[in-house]
């Protein structure tokens, strides 16, 4: 959802000392996590979802620098928490059609996010799907706002971490080969406990259990 949603009640989800996030609805189904990481001198908020203290929450980090979207279908509520902290909406290079619906200042960013030691690359580069992961290999910090996820509809079997019903029949090739500490998700918490074996796993079981998920779908849909 897009500008001034308001969460009547929220969860704080993955506090370490990089940062912090939370859910603001924590009754929907989605799951939708925000998170805000400190680096470069201050804090940036990635993909936030508005909630009442959430200013309150980011001032014990430190001043706001900025708000990232990392996901095109992720505007939601980042124009309305950059406006109020009057700092851009940061949007990478090769989104299409993002910025226009924000309606606040925007920065381009390509590889490197400012100085916070976050660097993007691309994850889906598609004409229905743009995202970009944030990877910080010095603090082993990588965040992924919708190829994977810990909400229950990602997850088949013993999954800690699984992959986007729509793409584990081909997983994004660029989650592979990362060794991260802690995987920040844009739906549900994070993984912060064996992260690198949590990610290898859903990504090489991704399509062997696609039909273990279906199934796991439909029955949450339609109860026997």
């Amino acid at each position: 959802m897009n500008g001034g949603e308001s969460a009547g009640e929220w969860r704080e989800i993955d506090r370490f000392s990089g940062g912090v996030g939370w859910i603001a609805h924590p009754d929907e189904r989605m799951q939708r996590a925000s998170h805000a990481l400190v680096a470069g001198g201050g804090v940036w908020v990635v993909d936030p979802v508005d909630a009442p203290g959430l200013d309150d929450l980011l001032a014990d980090l430190g001043p706001v620098r900025g708000v990232v979207v990392l996901l095109d279908r992720h505007t939601r509520d980042a124009a309305t928490v950059a406006r109020r902290h009057d700092v851009p909406v940061w949007v990478p290079d090769f989104f299409d059609g993002v910025a226009e619906d924000l309606d606040a200042p925007v920065e381009r960013f390509g590889h490197d996010l400012a100085d916070t030691g976050y660097v993007a690359r691309e994850v889906v580069n598609s004409r229905l799907w743009q995202e970009a992961l944030l990877l910080d290999r010095d603090r082993g910090v990588l965040v992924v706002p919708e190829a994977v996820g810990t909400a229950e509809y990602f997850l088949a079997g013993d999954e800690r971490l699984g992959v986007h019903p729509m793409l584990r029949l081909s997983p994004p090739s660029a989650l592979s080969a990362l060794d991260p500490d802690r995987v920040l998700v844009g739906h549900g918490t994070g993984v912060h406990d064996d992260a690198a074996r949590a990610l290898a796993d859903a990504l090489q079981g991704s399509r062997a259990r696609t039909p273990a998920l279906a199934v796991k779908t439909v029955r949450s849909v339609f109860p026997f």
